[in-house]
C-alpha cells in the first residue's frame, strides 16, 4: 500500500478556532504522471463531496491491489472556510464573507515570476522545459505571501495541485445536466472525459477569464509557452477542468457512485491506475465553445414559469420560460416571454422561482458564438 494521510492547518481566523484541510495521497511522486482532485471549493456545492467520498474508496482498493502507477492527491474537502459560513441557519458558501470574493475566481497567474525563474534555463528539450517549470512552479507557490485566512487556504491548495498533469475540480451548477469547462487546447481530453463521465455538454474555451483554480492550474501552461516564443518547446502539461456535477440537489449514492467510477475509468485510460477501464462510453454530445453559451437573464423582477426542461433541444428565438408579473392588475397581461439567443442543449436553470431583475436564471449551450458575449467573462457576461 502506498497511501497516506495528511493534515495540512490553516491559519487561525480567530482566537480558539483551528481549520484544516485532509488530504488522501496515492503512489510514489514523480513515478509517473500526477492527477489531483478537490471538491467543493465553493463549499455550499455539495455533490463533490460525496463523489470524492466513493473516489477515495475506489481508489483505497486499487492501492490495496497495488494498481496505483502514478500519483494521485484528493482534497475531499477543500474550502473550509467555505463550509463554517452560516447566515441565519443558511450556508453561503460561494464568496468569502471577510471580503475576498468569490472562492473560485481572481486566483493568482504565476506565469511572469515563472518565466523569471527559468527563461535563462530553458532549452530544446521538451520534457526537461517541462520539469524545470514544475519545480519553479513550486518554488513560487512557497513564496506566495499569506496576508489572509483566504490567502493561506489559496497557497495550500496551489501547492497540492500545481505539479500535477491533471486537475480535477469538482463544482455543480443550480439545476443541470452534467457538464465541464476547460480549455480548447485540451480538446482530445475534453472529449474523452465526458464520455467517462457522461457529460453531454462539454464548453471550451481559450481565455475563460476571472481566473478561476482550473485556469490558475493551467493557463500557466500556454502563457509561459508564448513568452517563450518559438525558441523553446514547452508543452500544455496540465489539463485542468472544472467538472459540474449536475445539480446541488443532486447527491445521492447511487449518483456519486457512478461518477467517481467514470472519473476512475479515466485515470486508467490516463496510465495513473493499472487496469482495463473498457471500451470508451458513447459521446452524449458533441463540444461547444463557451462564448456560444447563452446565460439569458431575467428582463425583470417575478416568478418563472419554465417551458423548457433539463435536455431540451431550444432554437434561437424560442421560449424557455415566462415572467409573471406579480403586481400586474390583468393576469392575461402579466407574462412576458424570455427566450434564447442560441439554438443548443437547455442545460442548467435555477431552481429559485421568484427572481429579482437581471438574475441569470438559464444557460443554453450553442454551437455557435454569441455577439453579445464578452471574451474572457467565464459565464457572467
Amino acid at each position: 500500500m502506498s497511501k497516506t494521510i495528511e493534515t495540512l492547518k490553516l491559519g487561525s481566523p480567530s482566537p480558539g478556532t483551528t481549520r484544516e484541510l485532509k488530504v488522501h495521497r496515492y503512489g510514489i511522486p514523480g513515478a509517473g504522471k500526477k492527477a489531483y482532485f478537490q471538491a467543493a471549493l465553493h463549499s455550499d456545492e455539495y455533490p463533490g463531496l460525496l463523489v470524492a467520498n466513493h473516489l477515495i474508496a475506489l481508489l483505497d482498493a486499487a492501492d490495496d491491489k497495488g494498481d496505483i502507477t502514478g500519483e494521485i492527491v484528493v482534497v475531499p474537502v477543500a474550502n473550509p472556510v467555505g463550509l463554517g459560513q452560516q447566515l441565519l441557519g443558511q450556508h453561503v458558501g460561494r464568496n468569502e464573507f471577510s471580503g475576498g470574493g468569490n472562492f473560485n475566481r481572481s486566483w493568482p497567474d504565476l506565469s511572469d515570476a515563472v518565466f523569471e525563474r527559468v527563461e535563462a534555463r530553458l532549452g530544446p528539450d521538451d520534457s526537461e522545459n517541462v520539469a524545470l517549470i514544475r519545480r519553479a512552479l513550486v518554488e513560487e507557490v512557497a513564496a506566495m505571501e499569506v496576508k489572509t485566512e483566504f490567502d493561506g487556504l489559496r497557497k495550500a491548495l496551489l501547492g497540492l495541485s500545481i505539479s500535477a498533469d491533471m486537475v480535477f475540480d469538482l463544482h455543480c451548477d443550480n439545476e443541470a445536466l452534467m457538464h465541464l469547462y476547460t480549455s480548447a487546447r485540451h480538446r482530445d481530453l475534453a472529449v474523452e472525459l465526458a464520455c467517462d463521465i457522461a457529460a453531454p455538454v462539454a464548453l471550451l474555451e481559450m481565455d475563460p477569464g476571472g481566473a478561476p483554480f482550473d485556469e490558475a492550474n493551467s493557463g500557466v501552461w500556454w502563457k509561459l509557452r508564448e513568452k517563450a516564443g518559438d525558441e523553446f518547446p514547452i508543452s500544455t502539461a496540465c489539463f485542468a477542468v472544472t467538472v459540474e456535477l449536475r445539480g446541488r440537489n443532486d447527491v445521492y449514492d447511487e449518483l456519486a457512485h457512478v461518477d467517481a467510477a467514470g472519473l476512475f475509468r479515466f485515470l486508467q485510460r490516463r496510465g495513473v491506475i493499472a487496469g482495463d477501464p473498457g471500451v470508451l462510453p458513447e459521446s452524449q454530445g458533441e463540444p461547444t465553445p463557451l462564448e456560444g453559451t447563452d446565460v439569458i437573464r431575467s428582463p425583470g423582477a417575478g416568478v418563472l414559469a419554465y417551458h423548457k426542461h433539463l435536455g431540451d433541444w431550444v432554437q434561437a428565438g424560442e421560449t424557455v420560460a415566462e415572467l409573471i408579473d406579480l403586481m400586474a392588475d390583468d393576469p392575461k397581461q402579466a407574462r412576458t416571454p424570455i427566450t434564447s439567443k442560441a439554438s443548443g442543449l437547455f442545460f442548467a436553470r435555477m431552481n429559485e422561482k421568484l427572481v429579482r431583475q437581471g438574475a441569470e436564471i438559464c444557460k443554453v449551450a450553442g454551437k455557435e458564438p454569441l455577439e453579445h458575449r464578452k471574451a474572457g467573462g467565464l459565464l457572467e457576461s
